[in-house]
């Protein structure tokens, strides 16, 4: 059991195959499920991203960049649409629910701490932090945050993500193209960086308990 599924995350974080086997639609999947599901906190969000405008720049991902970055916008957006509403009808039950393998309290009180700290600017900022990205649209349904102001927030958000992802994935295949070759270097880069600011916050927050203590 645990062999399949360490085959299994083995696959997902197989970027390259992803985008060059799962086209457009696995990409949106992936995306939407990301920021729209609650078991979509351990995908490859950003590393797929860069991936894809590595890829169509390299020629291997046949779809038109702006057209990638259009349609996987629209993922994000519904994603994180779909998160509000359900945080809007569960509310304080998932506080309430146990661990599981595919989901742990601790990710949605970080969230909400994390939501208190930086208010409505959480829906764009977490947008580039792996896990908070994922939590961030079910805290504000669960704190009844007015749907205009972070619907507003969420395109923002999800279009600033997308593009800024992807355009840049683009950008380091176009001016260095050795970087195709060693695409995989590239996204465990790109995993290091994404996950660096959760790391120090928590660090941060490992320094902060014996002090208060």
């Amino acid at each position: 059991m645990i062999a399949e599924w360490i085959d299994w995350f083995t696959q997902i974080y197989n970027v390259e195959a992803v985008v060059s086997m799962g086209g457009l639609l696995g990409m949106t999947l992936i995306v939407f499920a990301e920021t729209g599901l609650l078991a979509g906190f351990f995908l490859p969000g950003d590393s797929l991203l860069i991936a894809a405008g590595l890829l169509t720049a390299r020629g291997t991902f046949e779809t038109n960049v702006f057209v990638t970055c259009t349609v996987l916008s629209i993922a994000a957006v519904v994603g994180d649409t779909v998160g509000y509403w359900f945080g809007a009808k569960t509310g304080p039950h998932l506080f309430k629910r146990e661990k599981s393998l595919l989901f742990n309290p601790k990710h949605l009180i970080r969230t909400h701490e994390f939501y208190e700290k930086h208010g409505g600017k959480t829906i764009i900022i977490a947008r580039f932090v792996p896990i908070i990205r994922t939590f961030a649209p079910i805290v504000a349904g669960i704190g009844t945050m007015n749907y205009s102001r972070f619907i507003s927030y969420n395109v923002f958000g999800g279009i600033g993500w997308v593009w800024s992802m992807v355009m840049l994935g683009y950008f380091l295949g176009t001016a260095f193209p050795w970087m195709i070759e060693s695409i995989d270097k590239v996204i465990i880069v790109v995993i290091f960086i994404s996950l660096l600011p959760m790391a120090i916050h928590y660090w941060v927050e490992k320094r902060k308990k014996p002090q208060e203590a």
